[in-house]
């Protein structure tokens, strides 16, 4: 299966026809570990869903799911232009991208929302999106930690979110990792709405 089958749906709440191609093509820089691992290895930080094969992209989706239906809601939805919903969604397909680093390793990164961001960066001349909505997109992956800024050694490494698109997808992030919400997906990781 096609990388963007995989995330069909996702790209489909992508109303942009440039940004969907933007999307697309970030999809496909995504590390092949990625549609394989675990959100967390322990379970500790992520809800069941999430676990085991396939479950940091059932994480990935479920941010993705969140935000589609905080954005449908007139208090927040109107908060942002139709663009930079498109770049929120974007910012939560990639946020997690290279959790295990370029080159997967044994552990999380915890500088992860920054290699993203690098890679993005890296890539930024293949994309049609314009300087202002590719600030959004890198800046709210590199915040989306929200307030777990140092690592485990107590050295600050990210910065926390201060923007509205920062904290919103901090929000969806956060969302997803909370095991009081289930969402059921299918076979094929997909998102069951009932």
């Amino acid at each position: 299966m096609e990388r963007k089958d995989i995330f069909k749906d996702e790209l489909d709440s992508i109303k942009n026809k440039n940004l969907k191609e933007d999307a697309i093509h970030l999809i496909d820089l995504l590390p092949e570990y990625f549609f394989h691992e675990p959100a967390s290895s322990t379970g500790k930080y992520h809800p069941r869903y999430s676990l085991g094969e396939g479950g940091l992209l059932r994480h990935t989706k479920a941010a993705i799911c969140f935000a589609h239906e905080i954005l449908q809601d007139p208090s927040f939805g109107t908060l942002f232009t139709d663009d930079e919903k498109d770049i929120l969604l974007i910012a939560l397909m990639m946020h997690d991208g290279f959790k295990k680093g370029k080159i997967e390793e044994k552990y999380t990164r915890f500088d992860h929302p920054l290699i993203v961001s690098s890679v993005l960066k890296e890539h930024r001349t293949e994309l049609t999106m314009n300087d202002t909505l590719f600030e959004i997109l890198t800046s709210s992956i590199e915040t989306h930690m929200g307030p777990w800024i140092t690592d485990y050694f107590g050295n600050e490494v990210l910065e926390k979110p201060h923007s509205k698109y920062q904290l919103f997808v901090h929000l969806c992030d956060y969302l997803a990792s909370r095991k009081c919400f289930s969402i059921t997906f299918d076979q094929e990781n997909r998102v069951i709405v009932k």
